[in-house]
């Protein structure tokens, strides 16, 4: 029950503010320039501003686990190819491929991961690493494949338009930003370090509101079945695939949990402000968002629940 009670603590209220978005739609606070607005404020200003500052609190100097950040590499490379792959293939509308894909493997690492330990742990433990191995990745290959399957481009995509998509883009310059700044041998001012976390904690709510306020019921249970999909492979089918073969590696504690959100949290926010930031039109990823912070709640805590009582976990 405590576990249950944690892991609803940590979700529903996602859902909640999602669900406050779309009351205040409905009520004519959210207009659609509103969301407009929001969407690009959160993609190009607030959203990088917050992956450079989680990125800069990684102690890349005395904290690296080599071993721990390849695994998250790996599963995250090795999954990500693995869902393009099919999704290509069984996929019937290819238009949905670019969100299909992004909302199947993309984790609220950055936003959950922190939070979810410190509540096990009172430490942010294994996060800050799984971070670095994984959320730039989500990120790099987001924009790869939210350019290449662009619907609007019809196959006429060139390699430099690709390139230039990413080296441009405002989540991946923010991650930089945040490597450099974490091997830097000074801290920035407190001034500026108040600054950036005020900005980066508009970051939730702003996506959240919009996502609610956008979401359309009719056009969304046109696509309940890829959207039932892609949940169910990112609250679970990854989970089942990896996170067994992390325990057999011998990870334990603080570094399963941070494989276990890296895996099995609800798809992010961001991937919605992404897709609808880059010519997709954000409908399958909403839903995908939707249902699994709601399913969330229940498999992480089945996931706790079975490695408590395996031992893997204290």
């Amino acid at each position: 029950m405590e576990n249950l009670v944690f892991s609803i603590n940590a979700t529903l209220p996602v859902f909640l503010v999602m669900a406050v978005g779309w009351v205040l739609r409905r009520l004519g606070f959210l207009p659609p320039a509103f969301c407009s607005a929001a969407d690009k404020l959160v993609f190009k200003v607030t959203l990088p501003i917050m992956l450079m500052c989680d990125m800069a609190s990684v102690d890349l100097v005395h904290d690296f686990d080599g071993r721990f950040v390849a695994f998250c590499f790996g599963a995250t490379i090795l999954s990500i190819l693995v869902i393009w792959a099919l999704a290509h293939r069984f996929l019937r509308d290819k238009s949905l491929v670019g969100e299909f894909v992004q909302a199947s493997y993309r984790s609220s690492a950055a936003i959950l991961g922190v939070a979810f330990i410190q509540n096990i742990y009172g430490t942010a433990g294994a996060a800050p690493l799984m971070i670095l191995g994984s959320v730039p990745l989500f990120n790099i290959f987001a924009v790869t494949i939210l350019t290449v399957e662009n619907p609007a481009r019809k196959g006429t995509l060139r390699p430099g338009a690709v390139v230039k998509g990413v080296v441009t883009n405002p989540i991946l310059i923010g991650i930089a930003a945040g490597a450099v700044l974490s091997l830097l041998p000074f801290e920035l001012p407190t001034l500026v370090n108040k600054t950036f976390d005020s900005l980066a904690s508009l970051t939730s709510p702003l996506a959240l509101l919009s996502i609610g306020a956008s979401f359309e019921g009719a056009k969304a249970v046109r696509k309940i079945l890829p959207t039932l999909i892609a949940s169910v492979c990112k609250v679970g089918i990854l989970c089942a695939i990896f996170l067994p073969v992390a325990v057999t590696l011998g990870f334990r504690d603080e570094q399963l949990v941070a494989l276990l959100i890296m895996l099995g949290s609800p798809t992010t926010p961001t991937s919605y402000i992404m897709a609808k930031n880059m010519g997709h039109e954000g409908v399958l990823s909403a839903s995908v968002t939707v249902v699994t912070t709601l399913l969330s709640a229940l498999t992480l805590t089945a996931w706790i629940f079975l490695f408590r009582s395996g031992g893997y976990i204290a």
